[in-house]
């Protein structure tokens, strides 16, 4: 980029708001006990207890560092909107104490409103909308300290979209108009920074000689100005908050120059029917750890929260800090505690279930994962690459051969099968492995014809594969569930819908693995049967998905729904390799309907609508994997250049090389 580009290093930040102490637990606690049971009150009183601590961390411990605090703030607002409903309740119960919450001003920290929009009583919208400002302003924090490094600048460019995003759904919860001017004006702003680091990098990695790509940077430049000039326009605009000076004259300095530099380029910008259905990612990655990095994040799409399986993370997932346990008791546990967490739920499973079809699971050969790419490093780049990714590598390792064991419990295996797939995605980057003597070759056979096998390099064909079991073990998790009860009944939904979203992600993998059972094709009749499954458990047990808010299947009569399904597969493309199955007389079995009563709810069920909620609010945007790697409680973390899979070790490392997150992501350096 031209010198003349203002402090091109200097990024804009904003402080968090400050707040007083507040006791949480015990007026909600008293609050579910005297409007419920004291039965109801132990049963969430987990929530509560992390909800208070949460809070009091939040408030009271300055030693936590920016990814710490990131990580406390996220965990406190999913409580909060699980108790969001106590909230209403007890402004109206006058038994119950005031909660009062205070909240300083960010950018004029001496001064606390007083007309309703810092100070209230009893308004949990006013703490959500502060902790959602604070996750903003932690995020603009964590990207300004970023290095410069391609990894760095990743890093810093994620962070300050997120700010981005949590301003932008601050907005939502901020009443006043000059909280909404100022809410823009900080998603401008941290906009404006995200793409300007990503037109640095954009310019660092390429010569831009050619007209694709000039047309690209013009581009670049052209957005970062608007973004720029529609940020100061705003500041200039809001008389209420209180910005530093500094800030109007470097923004101001920011739109002079980009302004300039986009009517230079403005000429170099192609017609659409110029340009390519498709771009490139760039291969702009300075280092091995950049590239895993770079391959999980470049399909963040599979990993941002989603509804799909959220009952099913909450009973069986070792890894999902927030759990339901048995007896429908909720369990919060501690934002800084890393998994597994403790789970003892059983599945209300019933030995044959004749409402759902279970899917058969691809079976593999063994496979070295280890020693096939450790040599490639070792060609490729260094014995020395090659000991530093090692760790990697063996969990990698590890990984394939625990999804492949048959004595594994289906929560363990859906649990290993998604670490797996993440881990395939990190290393994806690397393949094909041309320049390797011994690339790895993966062996699959057919689900439905376990005789035919495809054996290959590409590793397309081995997402697809996890991919396609994941989609499967979801059916078994279903079909053995007992639907006669509630629980059994919402454990099959949920892990039916699990199911048709990995089906669904198979059929964006599908076109690039070459096996018959992996075909978009394939992947699409079987969503669509688990779309039937799902009408027809929803439509004879109607409260089991109370908590989804609502169906968004298709509204058709389920018996048309499994009527097509049976046309496709006895007529369509794949009648010659799926009719001889039992699915078509399963199919022709669920053409009935019969019904069952479902019973009542408790208070729990407004805590799992709230976590619902929260999971939704917090989705694309506002978690980016690239901010897991410094988590204290994910599966890795990079420590000094290296991507660390183990808890244990990254534990260990840091007592070694007494490191702290801030420390790491300022150290951030290629292998």
């Amino acid at each position: 980029m031209s010198n003349d580009n203002p402090n091109p290093e200097r990024m804009l930040t904003i402080p968090v708001k400050k707040t007083y102490p507040v006791d949480l637990y015990r007026p909600l606690r008293d609050l579910v006990a005297r409007k419920y049971s004291e039965t109801d009150a132990q049963k969430v009183e987990s929530v509560l207890e992390t909800l208070n601590k949460c809070r009091s961390d939040m408030v009271e411990r300055g030693d936590l560092s920016l990814p710490m605090q990131r990580g406390c703030l996220i965990h406190y607002f999913k409580c909060l909107c699980m108790v969001e409903p106590l909230f209403t309740a007890i402004s109206s119960d006058a038994d119950s104490d005031a909660i009062m919450f205070f909240w300083y001003d960010a950018v004029d920290p001496d001064y606390i409103r007083v007309d309703g929009v810092s100070s209230q009583r009893n308004s949990i919208q006013l703490e959500k909308a502060a902790v959602l400002f604070n996750l903003g302003a932690v995020c603009s924090q964590i990207g300004a300290s970023c290095d410069r490094t391609a990894l760095g600048r990743h890093l810093a460019i994620e962070t300050f979209n997120a700010a981005a995003n949590f301003f932008k759904l601050w907005k939502v919860f901020a009443k006043d108009v000059s909280a909404n001017l100022f809410a823009e004006s900080l998603h401008c702003l941290f906009s404006a920074q995200a793409l300007e680091l990503n037109l640095q990098q954009h310019l660092h990695n390429n010569n831009n000689s050619s007209a694709l790509q000039k047309h690209r940077c013009a581009v670049s430049f052209k957005s970062v100005s608007e973004h720029y000039r529609r940020a100061y326009d705003l500041i200039q605009r809001d008389s209420v908050s209180s910005f530093d000076r500094t800030w109007i004259d470097h923004l101001y300095q920011k739109v002079k120059f980009f302004e300039e530099e986009a009517l230079q380029r403005a000429s170099s910008i192609l017609p659409k029917s110029q340009l390519p259905k498709t771009f490139s990612f760039d291969d702009d990655a300075e280092s091995v750890t950049g590239k895993l990095v770079n391959g999980i994040c470049r399909r963040m799409y599979q990993w941002i929260p989603k509804r799909e399986g959220i009952y099913l993370d909450l009973i069986l997932s070792e890894y999902s800090p927030f759990k339901i346990m048995e007896g429908g008791k909720m369990v919060a546990n501690p934002w800084d505690m890393p998994p597994p967490y403790p789970t003892n739920f059983a599945i209300p499973s019933s030995s044959s279930s004749t409402h759902i079809l279970a899917f058969p699971f691809k079976k593999s050969k063994p496979l070295n994962l280890y020693e096939s790419l450790r040599n490639f490093f070792v060609l490729k780049y260094s014995e020395s690459v090659a000991n530093r990714a090692e760790r990697f590598l063996e969990m990698l390792n590890k990984l394939r051969s625990e999804m492949l064991r048959d004595d594994l419990s289906l929560p363990m295996r859906r649990d290993c099968l998604i670490r797996y797939l993440k881990w395939l995605c990190m290393i994806e980057p690397f393949f094909p492995m041309t320049t390797s003597p011994n690339p790895p070759i993966f062996v699959w056979y057919n689900a439905f014809f376990p005789k035919i096998k495809s054996s290959q390099h590409n590793i397309h064909l081995e997402k697809a594969s996890v991919l396609f079991n994941l989609g499967a073990l979801g059916s078994h998790i279903a079909h053995s569930c007992d639907v006669t009860t509630i629980q059994g009944r919402r454990i099959a939904i949920d892990a039916l819908h699990d199911a048709s979203y990995w089906f669904l992600i198979l059929t964006h993998e599908a076109e690039k693995a070459s096996a018959t059972d992996l075909s978009i094709s394939s992947a699409q009749i079987l969503r669509q049967l688990i779309t039937a499954q799902i009408a027809y458990l929803e439509c004879e047990f109607p409260h089991s998905h109370s908590h989804r808010g609502g169906s968004s299947l298709p509204n058709y009569p389920v018996s048309l729904l499994y009527r097509k399904i049976y046309d496709l597969m006895t007529f369509g493309p794949l009648a010659e390799k799926l009719v001889q199955s039992s699915i078509p007389q399963f199919i022709e079995s669920k053409m009935k309907t019969c019904h069952v009563q479902t019973g009542p709810f408790d208070v729990t069920e407004l805590f799992l609508s709230g976590y619902c909620e929260a999971q939704s609010l917090l989705g694309e945007g506002c978690q980016t994997p690239y901010l897991d790697f410094l988590s204290e409680v994910g599966h890795y973390k990079i420590m000094d250049g290296i991507l660390l899979p183990i808890l244990e070790v990254v534990t260990s490392a840091l007592k070694e090389m007494n490191l702290s997150e801030d420390t790491v992501i300022k150290r951030q350096r290629t292998v």
